[in-house]
């Protein structure tokens, strides 16, 4: 009972874990953001490594069914340091620094990541408004709130459009 009890909140970790990092997950950076040891994709996406630990919350609960003790012990610690990892990234993210390149490129990562940020900023914008739109209850304020969502998913779009124009450059560059 206490396992069951265990893995539901690491499950829940996890869940919540994956809702933080939504905003960030597709966006990849040019070195690797983990030790080998740690995450076993090669991907430089969150996207990748949040599917690796959930991967591991599926092994780790099948070795809790098998009752694989040596198992369970080490993926309930490897997870735990993944989690952690991946955590730590996240709240870091707007603080990373790009590996070192030519001058050209590492501005061009700049804007990138610049870009990333107002990215995130704006989908937590329109979230917000939404959520503030769906409580509204004034004919008026539904208004304004519903032209403040068209507004922020408007220039979501325009980041959107201005940050694969980036990448195209960046993709040029490093061929």
């Amino acid at each position: 009972m206490k396992t069951d009890s265990l893995l539901h909140m690491l499950e829940k970790q996890l869940t919540m874990l994956e809702a933080r990092t939504a905003p960030l997950a597709q966006f990849a950076t040019l070195g690797p953001r983990f030790d080998r040891q740690l995450f076993q994709t090669r991907s430089s996406r969150l996207d990748a490594c949040l599917a690796e630990a959930r991967h591991n919350l599926s092994a780790l609960k099948q070795a809790v069914e098998n009752q694989q003790r040596p198992q369970i012990t080490w993926l309930a610690e490897h997870l735990a340091a993944q989690m952690e990892a991946i955590a730590r990234e996240t709240d870091a993210w707007s603080l990373r620094s790009w590996d070192t390149g030519s001058p050209a490129l590492t501005r061009w990562q700049r804007k990138r990541l610049q870009h990333q940020e107002y990215e995130r900023r704006l989908l937590e914008m329109r979230c917000q408004r939404e959520q503030q739109l769906a409580q509204a209850t004034g004919f008026e304020e539904q208004q304004r709130l519903s032209r403040e969502v068209e507004a922020c998913a408007g220039r979501l779009q325009r980041c959107r459009k201005a940050l694969q124009d980036i990448e195209a450059v960046l993709a040029r560059m490093t061929r």
